[in-house]
């Protein structure tokens, strides 16, 4: 098995299940109780961790969700950025599937590989001031089979655990809207939410960004009543902020939000659950 470079701090602490080791040594902070019995979460050692985790992302993008992506590796989603992200796995605990995923990029990394994913949907130049404490998340999915609450909880309390560890402060990503809506493609249901969501979730103008492809909403239908995917409204529970108009992702057939978070911003109750102060 190939070891995989790191220059962080060791790998976050299991949640649940027996620790595993990490490049060095496993660092295990106070964690509050598993959020779902049977789950355990750990940062990815080997490439074929990886693997792993990209072969559900191939599952949950291409095959379930129609994504066209070009890949060197059949059955494999993967791109330029992951070999300098880390990966972190939810387990389940009894068959050992990964059955969720993030991959994270820092500041450092985000430097050697010439930007974030993020770069390449959206012009960033208001955020050149929050860079280098700032990591982006991004290629989140959880197994169909496994979408509850338990999966993603345990995700971000491992991110929640990672950033205050590396004195990281500040998470951004690009969040999914399908295009495909009741059997039709279509970016209504993204300017919609676009719609719902810049009146009451919209960041400071200093952090605005701008979609290098955006979704034409002006020539949407914007009226409808509906809600934002589960992630984005985890998210936004999260205190996380919309950056701007969504950006069209032709690849993935989405809409994607450019959203902030920062730990700062978490609600007091997520900051007592996931950093236990």
């Amino acid at each position: 098995m190939n070891e995989l470079p790191s220059t962080l701090l060791p790998p976050a602490p299991v949640l649940s299940g027996e620790a595993l080791h990490g490049h060095a040594k496993v660092c295990v902070a106070p964690q509050p109780e598993p959020p779902s019995a049977g789950i355990q979460v750990a940062w990815a050692r080997h490439l074929d961790e990886v693997r792993e985790a990209q072969r559900l992302r191939f599952e949950v993008f291409v095959a379930e969700m129609g994504a066209r992506l070009s890949t060197v590796v059949p059955g494999h989603d993967i791109d330029l950025f992951d070999d300098y992200c880390e990966h972190l796995l939810v387990r389940d605990a009894h068959t050992q599937q990964v059955i969720g995923t993030y991959r994270v990029l820092t500041p450092a990394q985000a430097r050697r590989v010439g930007g974030t994913y993020s770069d390449t949907e959206f012009d960033l130049t208001r955020l050149r001031s929050l860079r280098s404490r700032m990591v982006e998340l991004g290629r989140s999915c959880v197994h169909p089979e496994h979408r509850h609450g338990g999966v993603i909880l345990a995700l971000w309390g491992a991110l929640a655990d990672f950033m205050v560890r590396n004195q990281l402060d500040t998470m951004i990503g690009c969040a999914s809207i399908p295009m495909l809506h009741n059997g039709v493609v279509s970016g209504d249901v993204a300017a919609s939410i676009w719609r719902q969501l810049r009146q009451t979730h919209l960041a400071p103008i200093e952090h605005h960004v701008l979609p290098r492809l955006p979704l034409p909403v002006d020539q949407l239908d914007a009226s409808l009543t509906v809600d934002p995917p589960t992630l984005i409204k985890g998210y936004l529970r999260l205190g996380a902020r919309i950056l701007g108009a969504p950006a069209w992702d032709p690849d993935f057939n989405t809409a994607d939000l450019p959203m902030l978070m920062r730990i700062a911003d978490l609600p007091s109750r997520y900051r007592k659950h996931f950093l236990g102060a």
